[in-house]
Protein backbone atom coordinates (compact mmCIF):
# COMPACT_ATOMS: atom_id res chain seq x y z
CA UNK A 1 0.00 0.00 0.00
CA UNK A 2 1.59 3.41 -1.40
CA UNK A 3 0.33 6.43 0.95
CA UNK A 4 1.19 9.27 -1.16
CA UNK A 5 0.95 12.69 0.74
CA UNK A 6 3.28 14.78 -1.07
CA UNK A 7 0.51 17.21 -2.26
CA UNK A 8 -1.17 17.32 1.01
CA UNK A 9 -0.75 20.91 3.10
CA UNK A 10 -1.18 19.81 6.26
CA UNK A 11 -1.08 21.45 9.70
CA UNK A 12 -0.01 19.75 13.30
CA UNK A 13 -0.76 21.67 16.73
CA UNK A 14 1.63 21.02 19.54
CA UNK A 15 4.32 19.56 16.99
CA UNK A 16 7.65 21.21 19.12
CA UNK A 17 7.71 17.45 20.76
CA UNK A 18 6.41 14.09 21.72
CA UNK A 19 3.33 12.86 19.59
CA UNK A 20 2.82 16.04 17.21
CA UNK A 21 6.66 15.88 16.59
CA UNK A 22 6.21 12.19 15.16
CA UNK A 23 2.98 13.10 13.15
CA UNK A 24 4.82 16.23 11.92
CA UNK A 25 7.89 14.01 11.14
CA UNK A 26 5.73 11.68 9.13
CA UNK A 27 4.13 13.59 7.00
CA UNK A 28 7.58 15.06 5.74
CA UNK A 29 9.21 12.09 5.06
CA UNK A 30 5.68 11.80 2.90
CA UNK A 31 6.49 14.64 0.83
CA UNK A 32 3.68 16.88 2.59
CA UNK A 33 3.72 20.69 2.88
CA UNK A 34 3.63 20.69 7.06
CA UNK A 35 2.93 24.01 9.02
CA UNK A 36 3.56 23.13 12.67
CA UNK A 37 2.95 25.53 15.84
CA UNK A 38 3.12 25.36 19.33
CA UNK A 39 4.21 27.73 22.67
CA UNK A 40 7.92 27.94 22.49
CA UNK A 41 9.17 30.12 19.68
CA UNK A 42 12.58 28.13 19.84
CA UNK A 43 11.10 24.64 20.16
CA UNK A 44 8.53 24.97 17.48
CA UNK A 45 11.50 26.70 15.04
CA UNK A 46 13.86 23.83 16.07
CA UNK A 47 11.66 21.39 14.73
CA UNK A 48 10.79 23.52 12.01
CA UNK A 49 14.56 23.18 10.67
CA UNK A 50 14.55 19.56 11.25
CA UNK A 51 11.71 19.28 8.79
CA UNK A 52 12.38 21.35 6.25
CA UNK A 53 15.14 18.92 5.57
CA UNK A 54 12.42 16.33 4.36
CA UNK A 55 8.97 18.36 3.51
CA UNK A 56 7.82 19.63 0.46
CA UNK A 57 7.89 23.30 2.48
CA UNK A 58 7.64 24.18 5.92
CA UNK A 59 6.15 27.00 8.02
CA UNK A 60 7.26 27.10 12.20
CA UNK A 61 5.43 30.04 14.18
CA UNK A 62 4.98 29.98 17.94
CA UNK A 63 1.07 30.03 18.65
CA UNK A 64 -0.96 29.97 21.87
CA UNK A 65 -4.16 27.94 21.32
CA UNK A 66 -6.21 30.15 24.12
CA UNK A 67 -5.53 33.06 21.29
CA UNK A 68 -8.57 33.10 19.10
CA UNK A 69 -7.48 35.78 16.28
CA UNK A 70 -3.65 34.17 16.97
CA UNK A 71 -4.88 30.45 15.92
CA UNK A 72 -6.60 32.55 12.90
CA UNK A 73 -3.88 34.46 11.80
CA UNK A 74 -1.87 31.35 11.82
CA UNK A 75 -4.19 29.24 9.76
CA UNK A 76 -4.64 32.15 6.98
CA UNK A 77 -1.33 32.75 6.69
CA UNK A 78 -0.69 28.99 5.84
CA UNK A 79 -3.57 28.68 3.52
CA UNK A 80 -2.83 32.03 1.65
CA UNK A 81 0.83 30.54 1.67
CA UNK A 82 -0.19 27.48 -0.12
CA UNK A 83 -3.57 27.90 -1.72
CA UNK A 84 -5.63 26.16 1.11
CA UNK A 85 -5.42 23.48 3.82
CA UNK A 86 -5.75 20.06 3.73
CA UNK A 87 -5.19 17.91 6.90
CA UNK A 88 -5.69 19.38 10.24
CA UNK A 89 -3.84 17.19 13.48
CA UNK A 90 -5.21 18.99 16.55
CA UNK A 91 -2.72 17.38 19.04
CA UNK A 92 -2.30 20.35 21.04
CA UNK A 93 -3.17 19.73 24.61
CA UNK A 94 -1.97 18.57 27.70
CA UNK A 95 -2.81 16.05 30.64
CA UNK A 96 -4.17 17.38 34.14
CA UNK A 97 -4.88 15.30 37.33
CA UNK A 98 -6.73 16.39 40.13
CA UNK A 99 -10.38 15.20 42.30
CA UNK A 100 -12.47 16.71 44.02
CA UNK A 101 -10.83 17.38 47.20
CA UNK A 102 -8.14 18.91 45.26
CA UNK A 103 -9.59 21.36 42.00
CA UNK A 104 -11.08 24.13 42.02
CA UNK A 105 -13.46 24.88 39.09
CA UNK A 106 -11.22 27.48 37.33
CA UNK A 107 -8.81 24.97 37.27
CA UNK A 108 -10.88 22.70 35.25
CA UNK A 109 -11.73 25.73 33.04
CA UNK A 110 -8.58 26.84 32.30
CA UNK A 111 -7.41 23.45 30.66
CA UNK A 112 -10.82 23.13 28.34
CA UNK A 113 -9.37 26.38 27.34
CA UNK A 114 -6.37 24.91 25.96
CA UNK A 115 -7.94 21.54 25.52
CA UNK A 116 -11.79 21.56 24.17
CA UNK A 117 -11.43 24.88 22.68
CA UNK A 118 -7.83 24.67 21.75
CA UNK A 119 -9.24 22.28 19.14
CA UNK A 120 -12.37 24.00 18.58
CA UNK A 121 -10.75 27.37 17.44
CA UNK A 122 -8.70 25.44 15.36
CA UNK A 123 -11.20 23.19 13.43
CA UNK A 124 -13.21 26.65 13.30
CA UNK A 125 -10.19 28.34 11.36
CA UNK A 126 -9.51 25.94 8.72
CA UNK A 127 -12.85 24.67 7.82
CA UNK A 128 -13.38 27.04 5.33
CA UNK A 129 -10.77 26.73 2.90
CA UNK A 130 -11.64 23.06 3.23
CA UNK A 131 -15.24 23.90 2.25
CA UNK A 132 -13.86 25.87 -0.73
CA UNK A 133 -11.97 22.79 -2.03
CA UNK A 134 -15.09 19.91 -0.87
CA UNK A 135 -11.88 17.72 0.71
CA UNK A 136 -10.22 17.88 4.29
CA UNK A 137 -9.28 15.72 7.13
CA UNK A 138 -9.50 16.85 10.28
CA UNK A 139 -7.53 14.21 13.15
CA UNK A 140 -8.55 14.70 16.81
CA UNK A 141 -4.91 13.84 19.11
CA UNK A 142 -7.24 12.56 21.86
CA UNK A 143 -7.07 10.32 25.17
CA UNK A 144 -8.40 6.59 25.86
CA UNK A 145 -9.75 8.88 29.21
CA UNK A 146 -11.85 10.56 27.38
CA UNK A 147 -13.68 7.42 25.94
CA UNK A 148 -13.52 5.29 29.14
CA UNK A 149 -13.05 7.48 32.48
CA UNK A 150 -10.81 6.96 35.29
CA UNK A 151 -11.87 7.38 38.88
CA UNK A 152 -8.78 10.29 38.86
CA UNK A 153 -7.95 12.82 37.32
CA UNK A 154 -10.91 14.51 36.71
CA UNK A 155 -10.07 17.52 34.03
CA UNK A 156 -8.21 15.29 31.50
CA UNK A 157 -11.49 12.91 32.05
CA UNK A 158 -14.00 15.33 31.14
CA UNK A 159 -12.50 17.97 29.08
CA UNK A 160 -10.98 15.04 26.84
CA UNK A 161 -14.87 13.16 26.68
CA UNK A 162 -15.82 16.72 25.44
CA UNK A 163 -12.97 16.18 22.84
CA UNK A 164 -14.44 13.18 21.89
CA UNK A 165 -17.43 14.01 21.23
CA UNK A 166 -17.06 17.20 19.75
CA UNK A 167 -15.15 14.77 17.43
CA UNK A 168 -17.72 12.90 16.46
CA UNK A 169 -20.04 15.36 16.16
CA UNK A 170 -18.05 17.05 13.58
CA UNK A 171 -17.53 13.68 11.87
CA UNK A 172 -21.18 13.62 11.23
CA UNK A 173 -21.85 17.01 10.14
CA UNK A 174 -19.20 17.55 8.19
CA UNK A 175 -18.97 14.42 6.20
CA UNK A 176 -21.39 15.38 3.33
CA UNK A 177 -18.72 18.23 2.64
CA UNK A 178 -16.22 15.41 2.59
CA UNK A 179 -14.49 16.86 5.47
CA UNK A 180 -13.91 13.69 7.68
CA UNK A 181 -13.38 14.11 11.46
CA UNK A 182 -11.71 11.11 13.48
CA UNK A 183 -10.46 10.68 16.80
CA UNK A 184 -7.38 8.91 17.93
CA UNK A 185 -7.32 7.83 21.99
CA UNK A 186 -4.33 7.60 23.39
CA UNK A 187 -3.31 4.66 25.81
CA UNK A 188 0.26 4.79 27.39
CA UNK A 189 2.47 6.25 24.81
CA UNK A 190 6.13 6.88 25.88
CA UNK A 191 6.40 10.38 24.87
CA UNK A 192 8.77 11.41 27.94
CA UNK A 193 5.91 11.80 30.85
CA UNK A 194 6.03 8.47 32.03
CA UNK A 195 10.01 9.48 33.33
CA UNK A 196 8.03 12.14 35.79
CA UNK A 197 5.59 9.40 36.75
CA UNK A 198 8.72 7.18 37.96
CA UNK A 199 9.98 10.20 39.92
CA UNK A 200 6.71 10.50 41.32
CA UNK A 201 6.86 7.32 43.32
CA UNK A 202 9.86 7.95 45.17
CA UNK A 203 13.41 6.66 45.91
CA UNK A 204 13.80 2.79 46.42
CA UNK A 205 12.33 1.67 42.80
CA UNK A 206 14.26 0.78 39.93
CA UNK A 207 12.32 2.23 36.53
CA UNK A 208 12.15 -1.91 35.65
CA UNK A 209 9.81 -2.64 38.74
CA UNK A 210 7.98 0.61 37.97
CA UNK A 211 7.79 0.01 34.14
CA UNK A 212 6.42 -3.81 35.07
CA UNK A 213 3.55 -2.60 37.74
CA UNK A 214 2.61 0.51 34.90
CA UNK A 215 2.43 -2.05 31.98
CA UNK A 216 0.01 -4.72 33.95
CA UNK A 217 -3.25 -3.10 33.03
CA UNK A 218 -1.48 -2.69 28.79
CA UNK A 219 -2.74 -6.50 27.13
CA UNK A 220 0.41 -5.69 24.56
CA UNK A 221 2.88 -5.60 27.45
CA UNK A 222 4.82 -2.36 26.37
CA UNK A 223 4.28 1.18 25.66
CA UNK A 224 3.09 3.01 22.67
CA UNK A 225 5.54 4.61 20.49
CA UNK A 226 5.09 8.64 19.23
CA UNK A 227 5.81 6.55 15.50
CA UNK A 228 2.31 4.26 16.60
CA UNK A 229 0.61 7.17 16.27
CA UNK A 230 2.10 8.48 13.43
CA UNK A 231 1.10 5.86 11.22
CA UNK A 232 -2.47 5.81 11.66
CA UNK A 233 -2.82 9.90 11.32
CA UNK A 234 -1.03 9.48 7.45
CA UNK A 235 -3.34 6.58 7.00
CA UNK A 236 -6.86 8.93 8.45
CA UNK A 237 -4.93 11.59 5.69
CA UNK A 238 -5.05 9.29 2.97
CA UNK A 239 -7.69 8.53 0.21
CA UNK A 240 -7.40 4.76 1.92
CA UNK A 241 -9.50 6.37 5.05
CA UNK A 242 -12.33 8.12 2.16
CA UNK A 243 -15.02 6.00 4.37
CA UNK A 244 -14.60 6.69 7.55
CA UNK A 245 -15.83 9.82 9.63
CA UNK A 246 -16.92 9.95 13.55
CA UNK A 247 -14.49 7.19 14.23
CA UNK A 248 -13.13 6.82 17.51
CA UNK A 249 -9.78 5.01 17.18
CA UNK A 250 -7.57 3.55 20.09
CA UNK A 251 -4.03 3.57 20.33
CA UNK A 252 -3.89 1.69 23.04
CA UNK A 253 -2.27 -1.41 22.86
CA UNK A 254 -5.51 -3.92 23.76
CA UNK A 255 -5.85 -1.38 27.04
CA UNK A 256 -9.49 -1.25 27.63
CA UNK A 257 -11.81 -0.87 30.94
CA UNK A 258 -8.27 -1.87 32.67
CA UNK A 259 -7.28 1.80 32.62
CA UNK A 260 -9.94 2.77 35.53
CA UNK A 261 -7.71 0.16 38.04
CA UNK A 262 -4.42 1.65 37.27
CA UNK A 263 -4.77 4.90 39.70
CA UNK A 264 -4.87 2.38 42.38
CA UNK A 265 -2.58 0.02 41.51
CA UNK A 266 0.11 3.52 41.18
CA UNK A 267 -1.18 4.10 45.07
CA UNK A 268 -0.94 0.59 46.18
CA UNK A 269 2.37 0.23 44.45
CA UNK A 270 3.37 3.57 45.38
CA UNK A 271 2.79 2.69 49.66
CA UNK A 272 4.06 -0.85 49.04
CA UNK A 273 7.52 0.96 47.77
CA UNK A 274 7.43 3.06 50.78
CA UNK A 275 6.41 0.37 53.62
CA UNK A 276 9.52 -1.32 51.66
CA UNK A 277 11.73 1.20 52.77
CA UNK A 278 10.66 1.80 56.33
CA UNK A 279 11.40 -1.98 56.45
CA UNK A 280 14.95 -1.18 55.17
CA UNK A 281 15.90 1.73 56.90
CA UNK A 282 15.13 0.20 60.44
CA UNK A 283 16.98 -3.25 59.70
Amino acid sequence: MNIDLSDRRVIVTGASRGIGRAIARAFAAEGARVAICARTPEAVEETGRELAQQAQAVIARAVDVTDTPGVKAFVDEVAESWGGVDVLVNNAGQGLGGNLDTLTPEAILEHANILQMGHFRFVQAVVPYMRRQRWGRIIEINALAGAIPTPDGIPSVINRASCLALSKSLGMSLAKENILVNSLNMGWIDTGQWERHFREVGPGVSREEFNEMVLKVVPIGRFGKPEDVAGMALFLASEYASFISAASIDIAGGLQGQIAYYPTLKRDFTEAVKRRNEGSASV
